[in-house]
């Protein structure tokens, strides 16, 4: 063993090298001055409101506005995490997801489905007693419903735009 040679490890070029000191996350304080930023914080609130105008009223009573508060909350968690990724600047820190294809499905997907949650409640907004609080909530919840779909269709159109520009470089 006296003759052993000890040979230092050698990276390869192609490891990641990571700088801590540039792990942390960035807060972009213009993202919710741009056009994306001000319609995901038109659909945080409006979803808000459609989930909480339906969920204070009996809609267990009704199969469809379980159905209604399903869509809502699930829609409303994810857009709170993409605008949090893009407030934050996750999506430039790791390219290697597809940020703008996850986020032209996940518009798409949810202008779908409120389109349909919208329907759905206002359909049976027409089968509740008028002036009575499950008739009020469900109307106004309704009209959010529905400016909430419009605010996804508008994300839809921008998250097209910005996929096919990304198509186009490559």
């Amino acid at each position: 063993m006296e003759g052993a040679a000890v040979v230092p490890a050698q990276r390869s070029p192609s490891a990641p090298q990571y700088n801590l000191s540039s792990a942390t996350l960035a807060f972009d304080q213009h993202f919710t001055t741009t056009a994306k930023g001000i319609l995901l914080l038109a659909e945080i609130v409006c979803g808000l409101l459609v989930w909480i105008l339906v969920g204070g009223t009996d809609y267990f009573r009704v199969s469809a506005l379980c159905w209604v508060m399903f869509v809502t909350v699930l829609c409303w968690f994810l857009t709170i995490c993409l605008f949090i990724i893009y407030l934050t600047g996750v999506h430039n820190r790791i390219p290697q997801v597809p940020w703008t294809t996850v986020a032209l499905c996940f518009n798409s997907s949810a202008t779908v489905l409120y389109l349909v949650t919208a329907s759905v409640e206002a359909f049976f907004v027409s089968q509740a007693i008028r002036g009575r609080h499950n008739y009020n909530s469900w109307a106004a919840s309704t009209f959010f419903a529905f400016l909430s779909t419009l605010c996804y269709a508008g994300s839809s159109c921008l998250s097209y735009w910005a996929w096919r520009a990304a198509e186009e470089k490559h």
